[in-house]
Formats: structure tokens, C-alpha cells, sequence
């Protein structure tokens, strides 16, 4: 299995994103899994939304280059933090962009935020993205809340809830994208 991690913060000084780095590890060491990799949206100069991918006449190398890291994915994680009660422009902007590289895959949700409700809002919300992108959302979401005491400066889970958490998401995420990945396979 092929999972690719969406980071969507482009903050300075993000904490979402060791979430993501401390998930690619997670997922990384178990079974059947071939590869995890991170789509860091801080990393890229992408666009503002103008058009969908396939009705750009012109994609950019960006572009072209985000289109063949999401087809590629068996399934993913879609990880922001919370601003304001949903997930990030940036993070939207960048799904915006694109629609059958997302149909028909399984996509976890993981969310953060400083304060004690982890980003519930935005985890809702993009749940129902999901829905609308024709993917199949995985009910079990790994919600973090005080993102900022949850790892230490090497990038270590500190908080126990978290560490529990993230397994039980990790698991769950696992046997939802075989289910669909398997099913797909197989007709």
C-alpha cells in the first residue's frame, strides 16, 4: 500500500507538521504498507485556484508534479490544523485543484489545535470534503488537541492520549484502505 500523508499548513512555526512526520513513521513501520510520503504544501509555490486541473490548458510543473504524487496513492491522510473553525485555505486551495486523483480512495482525517478540542470543527469539515471529492472517509479520526505540548524538540509523541491515539487511528486506517484497496482489486 502506497499512503500519502497531505500536511496543509504552511505556518510559520507549524506544529501540525510534526504530527505528519511523527504519522509517515508510524505508518512507515507496519505491515504491508509500501511507502509513505509527506506532500508538505509548505514546500510548493502553489497557485492561487483559478481552474480545476483538467481545464488548466497550461498546469505548471507544480501542478504536474502534485497530480502524479496524488495518483499515485493508494490512499492518504488528510492532516490540517484548525483556524477559525474549519481546516486551512491553503490546505483547500490545494484540494481544489484536483478531483478524480482523489475518487474512490480511502482518506483518513487528522486534526490539530492548541486548545482542548483538537480541531473537531475542521475534522468534521473534512470529513464531508471527502464525501464530496467521491472518496470514502474513514469514521475514526485522529483529533490532537494542545498540539504544542504533544511532542518534544526531536519530534517525539510526549503526551500519552496522543501516543494511544495515533495507534488506534494508524490501525483503523490500515484495515479501511485494505477493505476498499482489496475490493477495488478485485472487481
Amino acid at each position: 500500500m502506497k499512503i500519502l500523508i497531505i500536511s496543509g499548513s504552511t505556518r510559520t512555526g507549524r506544529h501540525s507538521h510534526k504530527l505528519a512526520l511523527a504519522l509517515q513513521h508510524k505508518l512507515a513501520s507496519k505491515e504491508n504498507v509500501i511507502s509513505v510520503d509527506v506532500l508538505d504544501i509548505a514546500a510548493y509555490s502553489i497557485p492561487t485556484f483559478e481552474a480545476t486541473f483538467s481545464k488548466l490548458p497550461n498546469p505548471n510543473d507544480i501542478l504536474l508534479e502534485i497530480q502524479t504524487i496524488l495518483n499515485n496513492a493508494d490512499a492518504m491522510v488528510f492532516l490540517s490544523p484548525e483556524y477559525h473553525g474549519s481546516f486551512t485555505g491553503s490546505f483547500k486551495n490545494l484540494i481544489d485543484f484536483y478531483w478524480t486523483e482523489f475518487q474512490k480512495k480511502p482518506i483518513g482525517v487528522a486534526t490539530t489545535s492548541t486548545g482542548r478540542y483538537g480541531g473537531i470543527n475542521a475534522s468534521s469539515e473534512m470529513q464531508q470534503l471527502v464525501l464530496s471529492l467521491g472518496a470514502f472517509p474513514m469514521p475514526v479520526k485522529l483529533i490532537v488537541p494542545a498540539i504544542q505540548n504533544a511532542f518534544n524538540e526531536e519530534g517525539a509523541i510526549t503526551d500519552e492520549y496522543v501516543a494511544r491515539s495515533m495507534e488506534k487511528f494508524t490501525t483503523e486506517f490500515l484495515w479501511f484502505s485494505d477493505a476498499i484497496i482489496s475490493k477495488k482489486k478485485n472487481g
